[in-house]
């Protein structure tokens, strides 16, 4: 086995991954990533123990048990490029032997939601609802540092959003994954089905104008109205892509829920994004605990 330099798998002085300070140990097998750092203490707080506690920069990270699940809920911060430290960390932890310093023989399978927040792209699903997203197509450009393979449904589902929405033209080169479809199946009571936009900014790659002209104006009727067969597009927001795209490439099973905090056709905003997320938070937990 190929031993990995220092300069790439980089240790600190505890023995933990650089970035999200962890060790192997420290990590459960089913993970919740989070945005923003402080809903990590939200998410624990439903916890009936709390073993690990950790932070470095925006990654905090709390390991306890839910109902006798053991269970890491960890902050990723905003955007794809924090999924890929993230992610490729989160891998690192249970396939790769840190004291040999090469891949392990025997590759574990993560389980890790997303509990999110999102806005909506459809007039029939409003604030204050959840998403669970099937596919999630990425107009950042973080999968594209990597082989990502899609199969048939993928291809065509990619092919169509190109041809309808023109969206590769001089800004983006799209991709696409899929959901864990061994998850998914758990959440679809209560939970809106559909793919999930992933955009690499919050202003103009969503379509947002201040003060600053859009090169595609028409960004959210043109998603709005992409459909293939009985796929459209649900929502937007800023991680699925890359979390979809890296867990399939790292052999994990990967699901993101969302909480509905705006809908852009119907130009409405949550009173209370805040109880949303945390009626997602419980929801979800009563049905991870049972996931095995």
């Amino acid at each position: 086995m190929k031993r990995i330099a220092e300069s790439e798998l980089i240790l600190n002085s505890r023995g933990a991954i650089y970035h999200i300070d962890l060790r192997p140990e420290e990590l459960a097998d089913t993970v919740i990533t989070v945005g923003d750092p402080d809903r990590v203490a939200l998410v624990s707080s439903y916890f009936d123990t709390i073993e690990v506690k950790r932070q470095h920069r925006e990654f905090v990270s709390h390991t306890g048990t839910y109902k006798g699940k053991r269970l890491t809920v960890i902050s990723t911060g905003i955007g794809p490029d924090n999924i890929d430290i993230v992610f490729n960390e989160l891998d690192a932890l249970v396939n790769i032997d840190f004291e040999t310093r090469t891949v392990n023989e025997q590759l574990k399978a993560l389980k890790i939601i997303r509990m999110g927040t999102c806005g909506s792209l459809q007039g029939d699903i409003a604030v204050d609802e959840f998403i669970a997203g099937s596919h999630s197509i990425g107009l950042d450009n973080l999968l594209n540092f990597y082989r990502l393979e899609n199969n048939d449904e993928e291809v065509s589902l990619l092919q169509q959003f190109i041809t309808q929405t023109q969206l590769n033209n001089s800004i983006t080169n799209p991709y696409i994954s899929a959901a864990s479809v061994g998850l998914l199946k758990h959440f679809v009571d209560g939970y809106n089905t559909g793919i999930t936009i992933t955009c690499p900014g919050f202003y103009g790659p969503q379509g947002r104008v201040l003060r600053l002209g859009l090169r595609q104006p028409d960004l959210i009727d043109s998603l709005t109205n992409f459909s293939h067969g009985a796929h459209r597009i649900v929502n937007f927001e800023m991680e699925t892509s890359a979390i979809y795209g890296l867990g399939k490439l790292l052999g994990h099973q990967c699901l993101s829920l969302n909480a509905v905090v705006a809908n852009r056709v119907t130009k409405t905003f949550s009173k209370d994004g805040g109880k949303a997320v945390v009626n997602l938070i419980e929801r979800s937990l009563e049905i991870i605990k049972d996931i095995h």
